[in-house]
């Protein structure tokens, strides 16, 4: 009798305190956030990143009564922003804002202050960015077999941009599969290589769509192609440059992040709330006005995505 009393007492004791850490956990999340939310980007203000993440700041802010405020920290490819999220509390209220550029980082860089896939919680994804290959229209060139036939006719001459490092990518995996001999062109930013494209100080580039819709619209450049495996629904009349190239495929992604010891309860929250604003027509016709293509997944299908794309970017990139 005293035995089974004993095991009772043990077994209450058991319930009383996973009944206290459900309580405690169920807490945490009800009260997130309790404060603002800084939410940091590796990129300047005022491009195709910053846009969106605003978008979705403003919808948790309006969901989650705090504000969710863009913080650009600019440097070595998005590694000091993404170290900034790393080391900061894992409290749920210092998020990083995910890009391609942290799965290239991660073969491109020997030696990082951190490993992104270990370090950081992938809380959820947000938007595909297309990618756009895009001519001066004083180019005589019309088409991708076009555009390589005139580089390969003039070697050494054609000026390329990637302005990013994730353009940057694509523009040289570009040249390699074609053979190209292409003077590749070095921009700190989207917006200064495209005003050289406009004045034809540059020829080629490759950009995100949301950056250059506006300008193929009014025939101020020439898409040629677009690097997504299918054509895209803001550009449905242009190729892939896949269907000439095959094999080529390159787009943009953008995600959320935290700090690797973040609550689950916390992530789910943030989750929740983002996938809900991935399907809110609001927020969808502002996406889609930049050519983004909504990317929901739980945080589990979101790090599968992110695994299976710094296995394949990382191979580019070894090439």
């Amino acid at each position: 009798m005293d035995s089974l009393a004993r095991n009772f007492s043990w077994f209450s004791s058991l319930l009383v305190g996973l009944f206290a850490l459900l309580s405690v956990e169920y807490s945490a999340a009800q009260s997130y956030p309790s404060q603002p939310v800084t939410l940091i980007a590796g990129f300047g203000a005022g491009g195709e990143v910053h846009r969106t993440a605003h978008l979705m700041g403003q919808w948790l802010s309006e969901r989650l009564g705090q504000p969710f405020v863009i913080e650009n920290r600019v440097g070595d490819f998005t590694n000091v922003a993404t170290e900034a999220v790393v080391r900061a509390p894992a409290d749920g209220h210092t998020l990083l804002v995910i890009n391609t550029a942290n799965a290239i980082n991660a073969a491109l860089y020997d030696k990082l202050n951190f490993n992104f896939m270990r370090d950081i919680a992938l809380v959820a994804g947000l938007v595909r960015i297309p990618i756009v290959l895009v001519v001066n229209p004083s180019l005589p060139a019309t088409t991708v077999p076009e555009l390589i036939a005139y580089a390969k006719a003039n070697p050494g001459k054609l000026k390329m941009a990637g302005p990013t490092i994730t353009l940057a990518l694509a523009s040289t995996s570009f040249a390699m599969m074609t053979g190209l001999d292409v003077a590749h062109v070095l921009y700190s930013g989207d917006a200064t290589a495209l005003k050289n494209l406009l004045a034809g100080e540059l020829q080629t580039q490759f950009a995100g769509l949301g950056a250059t819709k506006g300008y193929i619209a009014a025939g101020k450049v020439r898409a040629l192609a677009v690097g997504s495996a299918t054509r895209e629904r803001g550009l449905p009349d242009t190729p892939t440059i896949g269907e000439f190239v095959p094999g080529y495929e390159m787009s943009a992604w953008l995600g959320i992040g935290a700090p690797k010891n973040t609550r689950p309860e916390i992530v789910a929250k943030l989750n929740n709330e983002i996938a809900a604003g991935l399907s809110h027509s609001k927020v969808q016709s502002h996406l889609a006005e930049e050519g983004h293509v909504p990317m929901p997944m739980t945080s589990a299908q979101f790090e599968k995505f992110v695994a299976q794309e710094t296995e394949r970017l990382g191979k580019l990139v070894k090439l």
